[in-house]
Protein backbone atom coordinates (compact mmCIF):
# COMPACT_ATOMS: atom_id res chain seq x y z
CA UNK A 1 0.00 0.00 0.00
CA UNK A 2 1.47 3.48 -0.84
CA UNK A 3 0.18 6.49 -0.04
CA UNK A 4 0.56 10.55 -0.38
CA UNK A 5 -1.34 13.61 -0.54
CA UNK A 6 -1.24 17.05 -1.48
CA UNK A 7 0.91 19.91 0.00
CA UNK A 8 -1.80 20.81 2.49
CA UNK A 9 -3.14 17.34 3.46
CA UNK A 10 -6.85 18.41 1.67
CA UNK A 11 -6.80 15.49 -0.47
CA UNK A 12 -4.55 12.01 0.43
CA UNK A 13 -4.66 8.85 -1.41
CA UNK A 14 -3.57 4.58 -1.46
CA UNK A 15 -2.79 2.70 -3.85
CA UNK A 16 -2.75 -0.39 -3.75
CA UNK A 17 -0.10 -1.78 -5.96
CA UNK A 18 3.51 -1.39 -6.61
CA UNK A 19 4.43 1.45 -8.68
CA UNK A 20 6.32 0.36 -11.94
CA UNK A 21 5.23 2.16 -15.03
CA UNK A 22 6.90 5.56 -14.21
CA UNK A 23 8.08 8.26 -16.25
CA UNK A 24 9.27 12.28 -16.82
CA UNK A 25 6.97 14.08 -19.10
CA UNK A 26 9.01 17.01 -20.54
CA UNK A 27 6.21 18.60 -22.40
CA UNK A 28 5.34 21.85 -22.58
CA UNK A 29 1.49 21.40 -20.87
CA UNK A 30 3.27 19.52 -18.14
CA UNK A 31 5.99 21.83 -18.03
CA UNK A 32 4.02 24.88 -17.02
CA UNK A 33 1.57 22.81 -14.62
CA UNK A 34 4.16 21.75 -12.96
CA UNK A 35 6.48 24.21 -13.05
CA UNK A 36 9.63 21.67 -14.06
CA UNK A 37 8.32 18.23 -15.88
CA UNK A 38 6.29 15.72 -14.02
CA UNK A 39 7.20 12.81 -12.56
CA UNK A 40 4.61 10.12 -12.38
CA UNK A 41 3.47 6.43 -11.99
CA UNK A 42 1.10 4.95 -13.76
CA UNK A 43 -1.58 3.02 -11.73
CA UNK A 44 -5.11 0.91 -12.16
CA UNK A 45 -8.06 3.23 -11.74
CA UNK A 46 -9.30 0.18 -9.17
CA UNK A 47 -6.01 0.18 -7.42
CA UNK A 48 -6.32 3.81 -6.65
CA UNK A 49 -8.54 5.41 -3.51
CA UNK A 50 -8.55 9.45 -2.83
CA UNK A 51 -10.06 10.62 -0.04
CA UNK A 52 -11.01 14.39 -0.30
CA UNK A 53 -12.12 14.18 -3.75
CA UNK A 54 -14.12 17.14 -2.97
CA UNK A 55 -10.90 19.29 -2.76
CA UNK A 56 -9.90 17.87 -6.25
CA UNK A 57 -10.65 20.27 -9.29
CA UNK A 58 -10.18 18.83 -12.57
CA UNK A 59 -8.79 20.97 -15.63
CA UNK A 60 -8.99 20.26 -18.93
CA UNK A 61 -6.07 20.08 -20.71
CA UNK A 62 -7.17 18.83 -23.92
CA UNK A 63 -10.12 16.48 -25.54
CA UNK A 64 -8.03 13.78 -24.36
CA UNK A 65 -6.99 14.66 -20.81
CA UNK A 66 -7.89 16.23 -17.41
CA UNK A 67 -5.41 17.18 -14.70
CA UNK A 68 -6.32 17.07 -10.75
CA UNK A 69 -4.80 19.56 -8.65
CA UNK A 70 -6.11 20.36 -5.09
CA UNK A 71 -8.15 23.04 -5.12
CA UNK A 72 -6.94 24.50 -1.41
CA UNK A 73 -3.28 24.47 -2.18
CA UNK A 74 -2.57 23.70 -6.15
CA UNK A 75 -0.30 20.75 -5.53
CA UNK A 76 -0.49 19.03 -9.07
CA UNK A 77 -1.81 15.59 -8.55
CA UNK A 78 -3.60 13.35 -11.39
CA UNK A 79 -2.98 13.07 -14.52
CA UNK A 80 -6.04 11.55 -16.02
CA UNK A 81 -6.99 9.97 -19.65
CA UNK A 82 -10.44 10.46 -20.41
CA UNK A 83 -11.04 7.58 -22.52
CA UNK A 84 -11.52 4.94 -19.46
CA UNK A 85 -12.11 2.39 -22.49
CA UNK A 86 -9.24 2.88 -23.79
CA UNK A 87 -6.99 4.32 -20.56
CA UNK A 88 -7.18 1.68 -17.63
CA UNK A 89 -4.82 3.51 -16.23
CA UNK A 90 -4.42 7.52 -14.10
CA UNK A 91 -1.09 9.38 -13.79
CA UNK A 92 -0.30 9.91 -10.48
CA UNK A 93 2.46 12.38 -9.43
CA UNK A 94 5.87 10.56 -7.81
CA UNK A 95 6.06 13.78 -5.93
CA UNK A 96 3.16 13.62 -3.73
CA UNK A 97 3.73 10.28 -2.62
CA UNK A 98 4.87 9.95 0.84
CA UNK A 99 8.29 7.46 1.49
CA UNK A 100 9.12 5.35 1.17
CA UNK A 101 7.94 4.55 -2.66
CA UNK A 102 10.34 1.30 -4.00
CA UNK A 103 10.04 3.31 -7.64
CA UNK A 104 12.29 3.99 -9.61
CA UNK A 105 12.29 6.77 -12.53
CA UNK A 106 11.82 4.66 -16.23
CA UNK A 107 12.01 6.48 -19.03
CA UNK A 108 11.91 10.44 -20.36
CA UNK A 109 8.87 11.48 -22.60
CA UNK A 110 8.41 14.76 -24.52
CA UNK A 111 11.97 15.42 -24.71
CA UNK A 112 11.83 17.51 -27.89
CA UNK A 113 9.92 20.14 -25.82
CA UNK A 114 11.93 19.86 -22.51
CA UNK A 115 13.30 23.26 -20.96
CA UNK A 116 15.89 24.91 -22.57
CA UNK A 117 17.84 25.42 -18.67
CA UNK A 118 18.35 21.88 -17.88
CA UNK A 119 20.11 18.32 -18.91
CA UNK A 120 18.90 15.34 -19.44
CA UNK A 121 21.87 12.76 -18.23
CA UNK A 122 20.37 10.22 -15.50
CA UNK A 123 21.10 7.65 -18.56
CA UNK A 124 17.27 6.77 -18.97
CA UNK A 125 15.76 6.13 -22.04
CA UNK A 126 14.62 9.33 -23.90
CA UNK A 127 11.45 9.53 -26.30
CA UNK A 128 11.64 12.59 -28.68
CA UNK A 129 7.35 12.34 -28.20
Amino acid sequence: MHKGSCLCGAVKFEVSEDLKSTDACHCNQCRKWTGHFLASAEVSRDSLSIHGLENVSWYHSSEKVRRGFCSKCGSSLFFDPLDKNKHHWIGISLGSFDKPTGANLGQHIFVAEKGDYYEISDGLPQNEH
